[in-house]
């Protein structure tokens, strides 16, 4: 068994909208079956009893799909859905394990290769092992539990998300709409506010100013002076560094000079600022202010064990420590409770060693803090908490100046107000830990990461900015150009991706093919984008799956015979159809796909779509189109010279003269790229002026739409440069030309190497009938074909040419161009298929520059 390819899937693909590890697996004559290897199921239950049940004709390759899943869910990740499949290269198929985080998909699928072989070949097998390693990558990986509870919050509000970070850095929501989190801070809390809490004294001084009770208190300079200042304040105390967190350093209820240094030397490891203040007596409460109110609040128990008269203080925190709730981060509910040298200090206060055996029921204290970070519980008291002291906290919160804010208390109880029990605040905490409120030791959980998602995002905001997706054979480029051109008409700032670039509000910030998943993941992510037009190419939801988890409006163009078949195990046009089908299925229920009524394979994919349809063709009497229209839904069509919109009874209609992209209408495959933008920017309610007001504004030349039948005149001859690159398009460009008038015809062409070679031999064939001239380039970039390979499959295609009178082979596309140009003469038409774009483009620029210059001398 070879694992050949290994692809992590992350966003809605092929297979399921769930995110997962795509590995090709090429499997020996005998490993296509497992009734062909004896023994081989019993071998890999003795290893691992978890694998579920094969089906009847399982291969090697689905033992490893079903070891894989099952080897995560084991690990205790929240896994489910796994497919293989057959690809028509014999012996190899396509493995799809869904995966939480992708690392531990990814070492899900090398582990469970271990584990086939190891049944396979009777070699031992770690189990045990396997699975601490996919549960430590697990715990490392995910986000941990205050993060991960916003998340979850956000996602159940049908918030988008995604992870900046390896660590707990995420956005939510898309373009201008976007909100982010670090941990448990919001992307708008002012880090002075964030720096005050840090600042113990600072805080202290201005929550006193405010009238808020706290415990007296100042910094000290040393050990002595942190003697002087517990005199002057009195004890005990409480001995902290003066910018802390979780509790690092803190010593309380300290009261005698030993005590006092010890504390002061402890807190010098973790800041070389301490405070000395009062302790105050009572317990420790944790409470959480979200935007402008108290959302949860905890008590803190300090780490402790209870002892049973027979057990040591050691074993009894082992004991503990088997919680499952603990761990040693803070990912679980709860942390481990550590012997270490200040839990061994706290044991002496009390005349106990590691060793010493406790009465039964005897409390041993283990630290002076609370916190759950140093192994600590917690109770939830948030419904006792009284108005008058969650009004304080409130306040304090407020007067520091941070949205999400910890306030740790210490009182007696919360179910009276601080002042009549000699309470007070000891500590505001920026980015607080949430795990307490989420998941108390013991009590309610409290939806606190909902109260985030709240602060963050309004009633019925999603974060969400409008997102076209467009896809298809032929025409997709100029759909997405002319739609964003719409919607940047209106005032939106646009963001478009397409085959040429990105594009932010007119501005390219990246070149090259950009019609995948990374290019549309920086529009979505970039803060000045209010819209999102999206080229969404085949290569890019094989290769890694969609950007997004829903779109809008899902444009199909076309896809006719289809086009780069024979790549990706995709041989058919079916098949083709099912991954450009991805768009659609993807749509948002109150979205809308549409789709072209005159092909039928993008007609049949209206079922699949969760919204609502609309379909366009030029016939307006096309069977699907007139079924749809007459159930009083949504469509696109030409009548009359006019582009029509139809719901009903109701009609909107935009002369086809007023659209320069279509020519007054004679450019066939230009007038479906209209109706699908109009369709488009109907389905996310561009007003009809503005649709209008943009279809007549759009101007297609070299630098609106590039390489889209852009037109040039030389020497009183038409030259029109076009990237069109399978039969499709040049039977669409030959419809166009065929329109044109013209004295002589000559046709610029070469062949991407990666396509098959009856589709390189039918873009002649068909040019054959059409063109007079025909001049044949090959250029340094032939895709893995050999030189003059791809010239020949061209000429082989000229074959039975009935018209062509002069073929030419040329070695560079700009000679060839040249070539073509030197042979115009006034009244003639030249089709210049390009290759590289915008260099092309540029050329054929310059060249009727300078025939314009020399023109004017």
């Amino acid at each position: 068994m070879n694992l050949t390819r290994i692809r992590a899937l992350r966003g809605p693909n092929l297979w399921s909208r769930r995110t997962s590890i795509e590995a090709v697996v090429e499997c020996e004559a005998r490993e296509r079956s497992l009734d062909l290897m004896p023994g081989f199921l019993a071998r890999v239950r003795q290893r691992f009893p978890a694998l579920p049940a094969l089906g009847a004709d399982a291969s090697l390759a689905h033992a490893l799909e079903a070891c894989a899943l099952a080897l995560q869910v084991e690990a205790g990740c929240p896994v489910s859905f796994s497919r293989t499949a057959p690809t028509p290269e014999a012996g190899t198929f396509q493995v799809v394990v869904e995966y939480s985080e992708e690392a531990v998909g990814r070492l899900a699928v090398e582990l469970a290769q271990a584990l086939c072989e190891a049944a396979r070949d009777d070699l031992p097998f770690d189990a045990a092992a396997a699975l601490a390693r996919l549960r430590a990558l697990d715990e490392d990986e995910r986000l941990g539990p205050s993060t991960g509870n916003i998340v979850d919050a956000a996602v159940a509000r049908g918030i988008p998300y995604r992870r900046l970070t390896s660590g707990s850095l995420v956005q939510f929501g898309w373009g201008s709409r976007q909100q982010r989190i670090q941990a448990a801070e919001i992307d708008r809390t002012s880090a002075i506010a964030e720096s005050i809490a840090q600042d113990k004294d600072l805080t202290k001084d201005l929550l006193h100013g405010a009238g808020i009770p706290v415990p007296l208190g100042r910094p000290v300079e040393d050990a002595d002076d942190a003697w002087k200042a517990a005199c002057e304040i009195g004890t005990p105390v409480v001995v902290k560094p003066r910018h802390g967190n979780q509790g690092k350093g803190v010593a309380v209820n300290v009261s005698t000079r030993e005590q006092v240094l010890a504390a002061y030397a402890a807190a010098r490891e973790h800041g070389a600022e301490i405070i000395v203040e009062k302790y105050l007596p009572g317990q420790d409460f944790r409470l959480l202010v979200v935007g402008d109110r108290l959302v949860a609040a905890a008590r803190r128990d300090p780490p402790l064990v209870v002892g049973d008269g027979k057990r040591t203080i050691r074993q009894l925190v082992d004991q503990v420590n088997t919680d499952p709730r603990r761990g040693d981060g803070h990912a679980t509910p709860l942390t481990r409770i550590r012997l270490d040298d200040i839990a061994l200090a706290r044991l002496a206060t009390q005349q106990y060693t590691p060793d010493s055996v406790p009465a039964r029921g005897e409390r041993v204290v283990l630290r002076n803090n609370a916190n759950l970070s140093t192994g600590g519980s917690a109770t939830d008291v948030t419904r006792d908490v009284h108005p008058e002291l969650a009004a304080r906290v409130v306040a304090a919160a407020q007067t520091v100046g941070l949205d999400i804010c910890g306030v740790d208390v210490v009182c007696t109880t919360v179910a009276e107000p601080l002042e009549s029990q000699g309470g007070g605040i000891v500590e505001v905490n920026a980015a607080p830990g949430l795990r307490m409120h989420i998941s108390p030791s013991f009590g309610e959980g409290q939806a606190v990461g909902q109260a985030v998602v709240d602060t963050m995002f309004g009633p019925g905001e999603d974060g969400r900015i409008p997102v076209v997706a467009v896809t298809g054979n032929n025409g997709k480029t100029t759909t997405v150009r002319l739609v964003a051109h719409l919607a940047a008409s209106t005032g939106k700032r646009v963001g478009m991706t397409n085959s040429d670039g990105v594009y932010v509000a007119g501005n390219r910030i990246d070149t090259g093919d950009c019609s995948g998943p990374r290019s549309a993941r920086s529009v979505l992510m970039h803060p000045d984008v209010d819209f999102a037009v999206l080229e969404t190419a085949r290569g890019g939801i094989l290769r890694e799956g969609l950007a997004f988890d829903r779109c809008d409006v899902a444009v199909v163009t076309n896809i006719g015979a289809g086009d780069h078949l024979g790549m990706n195990f995709i041989t058919t046009v079916e098949g083709l159809a099912a991954v450009k089908r991805v768009v659609v299925e993807n749509v948002a229920p109150a979205g809308h796909a549409v789709l072209n009524a005159a092909d039928p394979i993008v007609a049949a994919m209206a079922p699949y779509c969760p919204g609502s349809v609309i379909f366009f063709a030029a016939d307006a009497s096309h069977p699907v189109l007139a079924a749809h229209r007459a159930a009083g839904k949504r469509v696109v069509f030409v009548e009359r010279g006019d582009l029509v919109a139809a719901e009903g009874e109701s009609e909107h209609r935009i002369p086809l003269a007023q659209v320069p992209l279509t020519r007054n209408g004679t450019i066939p495959f230009q007038v479906e790229n209209a109706m699908g933008a109009m369709a488009a920017g109907w389905a996310v309610a561009l007003s009809w002026d503005a649709i209008a007001a943009g279809l007549r504004s759009f101007v297609n030349d070299a630098n609106t739409a590039p390489g889209r039948f852009n037109v040039f005149d030389y020497k009183g001859a038409t030259v029109i440069a076009d990237y069109g690159h399978n039969p499709d398009a040049i039977e669409a460009l030959v419809r166009a030309v065929d329109a044109m008038p013209a004295r002589r015809r000559h046709v610029v062409i070469s062949g991407a190497g990666d396509r098959r070679d009856e589709d390189l031999r039918r873009q002649t064939e068909i040019l054959g009938a059409s063109f007079d001239d025909v001049i044949l380039y090959e250029d340094a970039c032939q895709r893995g074909r050999a030189d003059g390979e791809v010239l020949s499959l061209l000429r082989q295609g000229l074959a039975g040419a009935t018209r062509v009178r002069e073929v030419d082979e040329i070695r560079g596309e700009f000679l060839a161009i040249d070539r073509a140009l030197a042979r115009l003469q006034p009244g003639d038409l030249c089709l210049v298929l390009v290759d590289q774009v915008e260099e092309a483009l540029a050329h054929i620029g310059a060249r009727v520059a300078e025939q314009q210059v020399a023109k004017a001398a």
